[in-house]
């Protein structure tokens, strides 16, 4: 497998015009964000994911993650590189400074987990399910509950999960049967006792932090059905004295892990609490309203997921690139010396390789567009706020989406050596193929763009978003006008489409929402590379835009039959006549 190389020319041009730092760090929140320092952190992240991470990403898919005697173990390194990774502070980027964080942007944060899982996408998943857990917490937690567990978790001593799906619970949270009683009695009276089995349970039991801190989803007695009856609980591996010293462990147990396509140095968990009647667990916020709270931890897990589609890309390509500079076969059609040649010189193998660099680079384009987006709502910005709501489900679904299609092409370019492991291509694939799935699939990304995102600020905010980019497309062309389209599909499904026609379309919508604001987002980077900013990008920048702006917009722009076709197609048989 290629080693990893920092794409940090082009993230730090990313956080710089599309995320627009150096506007952040003139609030009083983020003055600390300062030219060098960002400098530093990017560099600096990136150094550790090539030297500690990188290393571990082969022998994680080759060895993967072992249950043994109830614990699972990681191969030899993993503990290490964790370990390292703490002591180095990258887990507390974007934490509050209260329990030891460092208070600087999300969009750093975000840099930080994409440098470490374009090293080392399963190992990643660590990490980012633990900063989740903080920002449910800080935002939901009591003063008792942040001061217990913020501060390992924020330091990365101990690491966070989030327990939803159950066996007969999967996209449906709210048909989960977990369920939570009162202790009246005895040390642990107020809190409650967690009966129940949840699965795909991410790094819900490992050997490298010294705690686990799970967030569970579970049911009071009498609580309404539905979601309108789910309560949050923290639920802690070992329980924590008052000291915040590690006592016995609690009631719960892995079971088993799964046995993936990929990933596989993440431990997938079927997670088992209250075996004995003994599992203890604190109620978060109120009760019944543990669905917002965790979906605090979900929206953020969405972004960073759309981050995975990125990550696989970078690393898909920078392999393809490799193998395709080095792969001699054949003469170039047309050419009068017919010496054999890179298949780089080919021009459908060129043509790959532009579109791996142009969707990848779109793609996160849009990540640091959504991450700047977040940190300026965090600031107060409303509009922000909304924008942010709205591109989240276009960052996790498309961006996931490319993730998939890149690692593909990968594989293409690579020939029948990427059909076969020994290279590490179809590792990229089968690690990317999670990404759609989890965290809501793709399609109810979709479907939250076109009900809830749909309706924001009275409707206006899709609106304008796709009227600002018409408008800002200035000799643009096909961008103007898939834009423009964008938000007359946006105004039909409002006005007249029923809820059947709008989810119908969603997923091609998505799609051309997704694109549009890339190809905005892509386009401010080529106007700042050619006004001097980022000269190391001076040559290949205009030309992956130009090629994302010439062919990945006007295939986007011919969804707009499939998103305003509406349903009748598609219940033209029933079910029965379907399946034949």
């Amino acid at each position: 497998m290629t080693p990893y190389t920092p794409p940090t020319a082009d993230q730090l041009l990313a956080i710089r015009v599309n995320a627009g730092i150096e506007e952040l760090a003139q609030s009083e929140r983020f003055a600390h964000a300062e030219p060098d320092l960002v400098e530093a952190i990017v560099e600096g992240v990136g150094q550790f994911a090539a030297g500690e991470f990188a290393p571990l990403n082969r022998v994680g898919d080759l060895e993967g993650a072992k249950l043994e005697n109830g614990v699972v173990r990681l191969p030899d390194g993993f503990r290490e590189a964790y370990n390292a990774y703490v002591e180095q502070g990258w887990n507390a980027i974007a934490s509050p400074e209260a329990f030891g964080g460092q208070g600087l942007p999300f969009t750093l944060s975000c840099n930080v987990l994409e440098n470490l899982g374009a090293a080392n996408m399963a190992f990643t998943l660590l990490p980012m399910l633990s900063v989740g857990a903080i920002e449910a917490l800080e935002h939901h937690g009591s003063k008792d509950q942040q001061a217990k567990y913020l501060p390992d978790l924020v330091s990365g001593r101990w690491s966070g999960t989030m327990n939803l799906t159950e066996p007969g619970a999967g996209s449906d949270v709210g048909a989960l049967r977990t369920t939570a009683e009162p202790i009246t009695e005895g040390p642990y009276a107020g809190q409650y006792k967690i009966t129940g089995q949840k699965i795909y349970i991410t790094w819900g039991e490992h050997d490298l932090a010294d705690n686990i801190i799970h967030l569970v989803l579970a049911r009071l007695p009498g609580a309404p059905e539905g979601s309108r009856g789910i309560s949050l609980f923290v639920v802690p591996k070992y329980h924590v004295n008052h000291d915040g010293s590690l006592g016995p462990h609690n009631d719960l147990r892995c079971v088993s892990i799964e046995h993936k396509l990929g990933i596989n140095a993440s431990p997938t968990c079927v997670m088992s609490y209250g075996d004995n009647g003994d599992c203890i667990g604190e109620l978060v916020g109120h009760e019944n309203k543990g669905l917002a709270a965790m979906f605090t931890m979900m929206n953020n897990a969405r972004i960073n997921v759309g981050n995975q589609g990125v990550q696989i890309g970078e690393r898909a390509t920078q392999q393809a690139l490799a193998y395709a500079r080095d792969r001699v076969q054949s003469a170039r059609a047309g050419a009068p010396d017919k010496t054999a040649v890179a298949i780089i010189e080919h021009p459908d193998v060129r043509r790959m390789i532009l579109r791996m660099k142009a969707l990848t680079e779109g793609s996160r384009a849009l990540l640091y567009y959504c991450a700047g987006q977040v940190d300026r709502g965090t600031l107060g910005d409303a509009a922000a706020k909304n924008r942010a709501e709205i591109v989240v489900p276009l960052i996790k679904a498309w961006g996931t989406d490319i993730g998939v299609e890149v690692a593909g092409i990968g594989i293409q370019i690579h020939g029948g050596m990427g059909f076969v492991e020994e290279t590490g291509a179809a590792q990229h694939w089968r690690d990317s193929r999670i990404a759609p799935i989890y965290e809501g699939t793709n399609g109810i990304q979709a479907a939250d763009l076109v009900t809830r995102k749909l309706g924001l600020d009275g409707g206006e905010a899709m609106v304008t978003l796709f009227e600002t980019i018409a408008r800002e497309a200035v000799g643009e062309a096909a961008l103007a006008s898939i834009a423009k389209d964008c938000a007359a599909i946006a105004r039909w499904m409002q006005s007249e489409a029923s809820l059947d026609d709008r989810l119908a379309g969603s997923v091609p919508f998505c799609t051309m929402a997704a694109v549009t604001v890339a190809g905005w987002q892509l386009m401010k980077q080529a106007a700042a590379v050619a006004a001097g900013a980022a000269p190391a990008l001076a040559a290949s920048k205009p030309v992956t835009v130009r090629f994302f702006l010439d062919r990945i917009v006007p295939e986007a722009a011919g969804l707009k039959a499939g998103a305003t076709a509406g349903a009748d197609g598609l219940y033209a048989l029933p079910a029965e006549a379907l399946v034949g």
